[in-house]
């Protein structure tokens, strides 16, 4: 008998878990399929069984089936939502698009059904979901949503919340933008809100905005949602939210990076750049850590990197961006004495940190070092920002 034994970690009993939903999936899509279609109640066993399937994932998520968005494909307003891939044959293409234009040809094939999961504003169970979504299979007629996912469709219906139906086209919003924390408070109305209980008004108001920015907007930049019963001076449709937090993140330099430098005894200047704003939500599955540092040849007084290493360190970093593709990203980098280190987060179950050590090893100006750890809370990269965020005053 084995006196010591390992103990499973967390993320292992994930996996197994994602991997017996998939294999369960046969018993509960049929069930599903009618219920969306025809709205027939699903079948107890069935119901019971996909709500255990997904709590074993994590015990807190959340699941809903109905049809899915338009347009909310991976890819919005580019090929991938005509349902071909951009290097498609352009006959196809123009095919597509004249489909599209013809109202009937539309409805021919149907909506796709979806399948959501949700963390609400768990970081680690989202990103359990995002195992779950990358592990489905290819199913014809199917979505499976990671997180609830925007839908401006739903807005202009009625929903029925509490035991009262309320047609949300009646609904505006006020919206207060927070520019030292970088978050938007938001104000929803509904004429119908006098009548109804505190919960039930607060329900709907998260609802909509919900469906205005779907869950992952909502984490990153909602810090609180409010119900009004008193009709906005300055009203806005909830459809318009999207265009308002783009503008917040425009403002920060969303998709951008920050750098600041100081000085530090013995070492000289030392310059750090970071994504800003960055969070969690941006790269869910993203959860090891891979720690390159990268000596160059050519240095000015302060030692930092000079010409031809700056050129090299900037062409080398963005050789590794594009062989990790969407299984990673550098989320930040650091320069003083001589050396640069990046900070590079990557998905585990990719299988792509084989090829990229062996990539980062063939840098040409001294002996490379790579590390790597499993870092699902982004710790480390936590530790380099929080400096950065008190200069930024977020």
């Amino acid at each position: 008998m084995a006196l010591f034994r390992r103990r499973r970690s967390p993320q292992s009993d994930s996996a197994v878990a994602v991997d017996e939903f998939w294999r369960r999936w046969p018993e509960f899509r049929a069930a599903l399929a009618a219920r969306v279609d025809s709205g027939e109640p699903l079948p107890e066993d069935v119901d019971r069984g996909l709500t255990e399937a997904v709590r074993r994932i994590h015990p807190d998520l959340k699941w809903e089936a109905g049809t899915a968005p338009q347009g909310s494909g991976p890819d919005p307003g580019g090929a991938g939502d005509l349902g071909i891939d951009e290097d498609s044959d352009p006959g196809q293409l123009l095919e597509r698009l004249a489909a599209l234009d013809d109202p009937l040809a539309s409805l021919e094939g149907g909506a796709d059904r979806a399948l959501i999961l949700s963390a609400g504003s768990d970081d680690q169970a989202r990103v359990l979901t995002e195992r779950w979504a990358r592990a489905a299979p290819e199913e014809p007629g199917w979505r499976f949503y990671p997180a609830f996912p925007r839908d401006h469709g739903r807005l202009d219906k009625p929903v029925e919340w509490d035991g009262h139906e309320l047609d949300l086209s009646h609904c505006t919003v006020a919206m207060r933008v927070d520019q030292q924390r970088s978050r938007v408070e938001v104000g929803v109305y509904h004429p119908d809100f006098m009548f109804l209980a505190d919960e039930t008004r607060t329900g709907v108001s998260d609802h909509v905005v919900m469906l205005a920015l779907g869950e992952d907007d909502y984490v990153r930049w909602i810090s609180k949602v409010e119900p009004l019963v008193e009709k906005p001076l300055d009203p806005l449709p909830p459809a318009s939210m999207p265009a308002v937090v783009q503008q917040l993140a425009s403002a920060m330099g969303s998709g951008g990076w920050v750098t600041l430098q100081g000085r530090v005894p013995l070492r000289g200047i030392i310059e750090i750049a970071v994504r800003h704003p960055l969070h969690r939500r941006d790269f869910p599955a993203l959860t090891l850590y891979v720690h390159v540092a990268l000596p160059y040849a050519s240095s000015d007084s302060d030692r930092l990197p000079a010409e031809p290493s700056t050129t090299a360190l900037e062409e080398f970093a963005a050789g590794l961006r594009t062989l990790l593709g969407d299984n990673g990203a550098l989320l930040a980098q650091q320069t003083a004495g001589g050396q640069r280190q990046f900070y590079f987060y990557l998905d585990p179950d990719s299988g792509v940190l084989g090829d990229f050590e062996a990539a980062v090893r063939e840098w040409g100006e001294g002996q490379p070092t790579v590390q790597s750890r499993l870092d699902p809370e982004w710790q480390t990269v936590e530790q380099l920002m929080r400096p950065i965020r008190r200069q930024l005053g977020g």
